[in-house]
């Protein structure tokens, strides 16, 4: 009988889309990362999107790529670009890389990986989100996560001028401030870059909603200024106290079977002769 060996650490994360091809962080070249990072990386490995009960023109379709990567304090960010000052439509906005569906394309993760690389295992996918309504295009956010920071993406310069980053858990205003909109500040509007708003903002709203809703949750929960706002406002916290509940849960089970496996390893390698 033959038995696999026990790997080297169990610590580990583990992408499995597609089964065949898993990779494991910590075998990866990138910084260590944080444990808010690790939670929210593992929390969009799990999700699924509602099933679309609709079929949509491959011509009228595009896909974005909210494409994640590790910063040097274990933090993550997301990579944007900025359109051509000569396109006819948005010149010069900030927005995340991607395009129109091609024919040949297999699916919407086809569309989007292929404008940062034709090698998956370098960016695998953590989830597809559901898709957008643009002015003229049904779009659909592929989340991935960059293995290999010194990927360099492939630049389409007729539609892209500069490709650069920010940081994906970008804080709100301080409280009591309205908005009309939801923009991001890049850091760089001094050199001419746009704000992050409009629809590239709704779809980093919205993974980031889904990466952090443990902690929103938490939040909610333990953070006087929300809890006393939810009880203000008559706002019923059981939801929120679930998803804490089924995180610590998952969270508990992930640690014993990692100590279970840890266990296990360090037997095998004394038994060995």
């Amino acid at each position: 009988m033959n038995f696999k060996p026990f790997p080297k650490k169990t610590s580990q994360l583990e992408y499995h889309r597609p089964k065949k091809s898993r990779i494991r962080l910590d075998e990866a070249p990138i910084p260590p990362l944080s444990q808010e990072s690790k939670r929210c990386l593992r929390t969009l490995a799990a999700y699924r999107a509602p099933k679309q009960k609709m079929k949509y023109p491959k011509s009228r379709s595009a896909a974005v790529l909210v494409a994640l990567f590790v910063g040097r304090q274990g933090d993550l960010y997301v990579l944007l670009s900025r359109r051509s000052s000569t396109l006819r439509t948005y010149a010069g906005d900030t927005s995340l890389p991607g395009g129109k569906v091609d024919p040949d394309d297999r699916d919407v993760e086809d569309t989007a990986v292929n404008w940062a690389s034709h090698d998956r295992n370098k960016v695998p996918l953590l989830c597809v989100l559901e898709p957008f309504l643009a002015a003229e295009l049904i779009v659909t956010p592929v989340v991935v996560l960059i293995l290999d920071n010194t990927l360099r993406p492939v630049l389409n310069h007729d539609e892209v001028a500069i490709p650069y980053h920010t940081s994906f858990d970008s804080k709100g205003g301080p409280p009591a401030q309205a908005f009309r909109m939801h923009r991001f500040l890049t850091g760089r509007e001094a050199g001419g870059i746009k704000p992050v708003f409009g629809l590239t903002s709704a779809m980093l709203i919205r993974t980031a909603t889904i990466g952090y809703a443990q902690r929103m949750a938490w939040a909610l929960l333990y953070r006087k200024i929300f809890r006393e706002a939810c009880e203000k406002e008559g706002i019923d916290l059981r939801t929120a106290r679930r998803i804490v509940d089924a995180f610590e849960k998952k969270e508990a089970h992930r640690q014993r079977k990692d100590r279970e496996q840890e266990k296990k390893r360090l037997k095998a390698s004394y038994e060995r002769p």
